[in-house]
């Protein structure tokens, strides 16, 4: 038998358990980490784990000789720097997650969460929003939710709406726009909670009693950044806190990273609204494009310095141009019901005129009027070809007949 059942303080064999313990285990987006649980099962997993700290080098060499190993290997990148053999890639993984073994304790986590009247999502969960198989091995083990826990539900339709956290007033009155337009549209607002256009995305889709969800780097006890606590309770009540990690996590900056290919997987359509060069908003358009999820950019003012990785997105063909929420919603939505209507443009009389018609028009004075003979002299036809068109004119009501001269129309007075 490959395993040796380790004393664990909870049952391993309990999957939901067993994914809660994983992700306190290992960092968001470990991809051997979710490798191995993908090949195993979540349980045994972590009795290979067990296994493996105990006597590393057999635990190593015998999985690595099965398919779990393979997969496992499978799972790095060609480019990746760490060893390319599946025992040493197995047991790097094992050096890290053994570090956090021995304080192990799902329950506690458990009870804290229940305490704060959440609610633990565990692949297999109809509330399990599907969007997150995308990310293959490197997909949440289980996601940790406070308020609306059916995030199945509130991602069937769904956009991630992200920015820059130096956002300045236009990016932010565009963000309002787009959110409250989404929310009418019965979409839900996906955004990770920061200042700037997270912030403005999630504010505004509130106010107009739509859903949001606040993705989070931190854990779902530890509302982050502070100043937006507020901001994020009330999303409890009309959509969703939500993270990866769980209670008494802290964030930081691989964290942060790591969220942003959730954000892209839990929105149908990514729009970045403003973006600056560096910004991590296009860390969440670069996973969504990975994903082969649709992205848009808002486009801003050329000088501006906050909008330079929006031009850079539609520059490089990576995303569309979004000026509205309909064009943010055809992104994302049911073509059938959600596209754009055919902009219409006015129609004009003159729209219909051959080319002859337009010139004689053009020459024709508007305040005093002409005879046919300087008519033609200016548009550069004969006197029978200028003849010939201002009848059709006339008709038209594009041009008036003064004592044996002629004009243009005069428009009506307001």
């Amino acid at each position: 038998m490959l395993f040796n059942l380790p004393r664990f303080t909870f049952d391993p064999g309990d999957d939901r358990i067993a994914r809660a313990a994983w992700s306190r285990l290992a960092e968001p987006a470990d991809t051997v980490a979710g490798a191995l649980v993908d090949a195993l099962g979540a349980g045994p997993a972590l009795e290979w784990l067990a296994q493996a700290v105990g006597a590393p080098g057999d635990a190593a060499r015998e999985l690595a000789r099965l398919e779990p190993g393979q997969q496992v290997a499978r799972s790095l990148a060609p480019d990746d720097a760490r060893p390319a053999s599946p025992a040493g890639v197995l047991m790097a993984g094992a050096r890290r997650w053994a570090q956090r073994l021995e304080s192990l304790n799902p329950i506690k986590d458990l009870e804290l969460l229940d305490r704060l009247g959440g609610t633990l999502l565990v692949p297999g969960d109809p509330r399990w929003p599907a969007g997150l198989e995308d990310l293959g091995p490197s997909a949440p083990f289980a996601l940790w939710v406070r308020g609306q826990a059916d995030l199945a539900a509130l991602t069937r339709r769904s956009v991630s709406l992200v920015g820059s956290r130096a956002s300045t007033g236009y990016g932010e009155a565009v963000t309002r726009d787009l959110a409250c337009g989404l929310a009418e549209r019965r979409f839900t607002v996906v955004s990770g909670g920061a200042y700037g256009i997270d912030a403005a995305a999630h504010r505004a889709t509130l106010a107009v009693r739509g859903n949001t969800i606040v993705l989070l780097a931190s854990s779902v006890d530890r509302l982050y950044p502070a100043a937006n606590s507020r901001l994020m309770e009330a999303a409890l009540e009309n959509g969703a806190v939500v993270s990866e990690v769980p209670p008494g996590s802290v964030p930081f900056r691989q964290r942060f990273l790591a969220r942003n290919r959730v954000i892209a997987a839990l929105g149908r359509a990514t729009v970045v609204v403003e973006a600056a060069r560096r910004s991590g908003a296009l860390s969440t358009a670069n996973h969504a494009t990975g994903l082969a999820r649709p992205v848009g950019a808002v486009p801003g003012p050329v000088t501006s310095m906050a909008s330079a990785g929006c031009h850079d997105l539609l520059r490089s063909g990576a995303a569309v141009c979004v000026t509205d929420a309909a064009e943010a919603a055809e992104l994302a939505g049911d073509l059938t019901t959600d596209a754009v209507p055919e902009r219409v443009v006015e129609a004009r009389a003159e729209d219909g005129l051959d080319q002859v018609a337009r010139r004689v028009l053009d020459a024709l004075p508007v305040r005093q009027a002409a005879p046919i003979e300087s008519v033609a002299t200016v548009a550069g036809l004969s006197i029978p070809e200028v003849r010939a068109k201002l009848g059709s004119l006339l008709i038209a009501d594009l041009a008036e007949k003064d004592a044996g001269r002629w004009r243009r129309t005069r428009p009506p007075r307001s």
